[in-house]
């Protein structure tokens, strides 16, 4: 047997003033669209925008359903939307901000599984990372590198080839 360890970096910012003006930006419009999000269930309002290499920023937000899982989440909606719009535009970054209507989201909210998933299959299709920046509405604000730090041994199109 082997041991293998997977680690990656993580930057932690304090606040968003301390972020690259450029991510700065990106996290403000994820915060914005957050505030459109449609969670009557949940009550947990999420934002994300994506900044694409045209410098174009397309948000989304989480949209839920009575009929779970039928909703989709707000990174999803925010890269299927850009790519919809701006098809074979790359993908540079992509910020997550979340709030809830019950309580103070004092930490990051990372994406789900399957919102990992999806932004792998950008970030393998562009052969380039994508940044993920993640916050709450208080607290720490986490940057990771690529998805693909936060998605290790992610499924891909080489498995079905």
């Amino acid at each position: 047997m082997k041991l293998r360890r997977v680690v990656f970096d993580l930057m932690v910012y304090e606040s968003v003033d301390e972020l690259e003006q450029e991510d700065q930006v990106l996290m403000r419009e994820a915060v914005k669209a957050r505030q459109n999000a449609y969670s009557p269930y949940s009550r947990f309002n999420v934002g994300a925008a994506v900044l694409l290499d045209n410098d174009e920023i397309v948000i989304g937000n989480n949209q839920e359903n009575a009929s779970y899982p039928s909703g989709l989440c707000a990174e999803r909606v925010a890269i299927f939307y850009a790519s919809a719009k701006f098809p074979g535009v790359g993908v540079k970054a992509i910020a997550i901000s979340a709030t809830s209507k019950n309580f103070v989201v004092n930490k990051p909210a990372a994406p789900c599984g399957n919102c990992r998933q999806s932004i792998s299959e950008y970030e393998i299709r562009q052969m380039r990372p994508i940044s993920i920046i993640m916050s709450g509405e208080t607290g720490e604000i986490l940057k990771s590198n690529s998805v693909a730090d936060i998605l290790p041994l992610a499924f891909n199109s080489t498995f079905l080839e």
